[in-house]
């Protein structure tokens, strides 16, 4: 790996870490002048790179109500497209949070949010299921979050059993 290449993987994870450092930390961690983070970060932005910055927030300290959903999808490939045509189709509803091709028993995992189940319900029966190539959906709703993108969520979960030793 080149020089500049291993800069922007290194710079890449420093971001991923915590895109709020400022270029000056970021310039004496990588041993670079802040000019040069902030050109490469700049670089990394325009090439769509960097697609966004995003915080992780807590929904139940953050009081937020939304319910979410994880939608396991099975489609017919498109002749000419595969599956391409009909998951970015879906990726673009605004209802959805992140869309992936999988391996395996089904073709899409879809991640979606709504304020009620009945509203992520209604997103199922009459905008995902109702498209055609959607040959099947299997919803799960997510009750709660212990970890989002690596970091873990809400409190420690205090046991009540005695410690077991051999």
């Amino acid at each position: 790996m080149s020089k500049e290449a291993s800069f922007s993987t290194e710079l890449l994870s420093l971001l991923e870490e915590n895109p709020l450092r400022s270029s000056e930390i970021l310039a004496k961690l990588l041993g670079r002048e802040p000019s040069e983070v902030e050109q490469e970060v700049a670089r990394l932005e325009n090439e769509k790179v960097i697609l966004a910055y995003k915080a992780i927030i807590d929904d139940e300290k953050a009081q937020r109500r939304t319910v979410k959903a994880v939608i396991e999808v099975k489609l017919v490939p498109e002749r000419g497209g595969g599956f391409d045509r009909l998951a970015q189709r879906i990726a673009r509803y605004s209802e959805v949070t992140s869309c992936f091709l999988m391996s395996g028993g089904y073709d899409l995992l879809v991640f979606l949010e709504g304020s009620t189940l009945q509203e992520v319900a209604l997103f199922v029966s009459e905008k995902l299921a109702t498209l055609r190539g959607v040959t099947s959906t299997a919803t799960h709703f997510m009750l709660r979050t212990y970890k989002e993108q690596g970091i873990l969520v809400g409190e420690a979960v205090a046991t009540n059993r005695l410690p077991v030793s051999p």
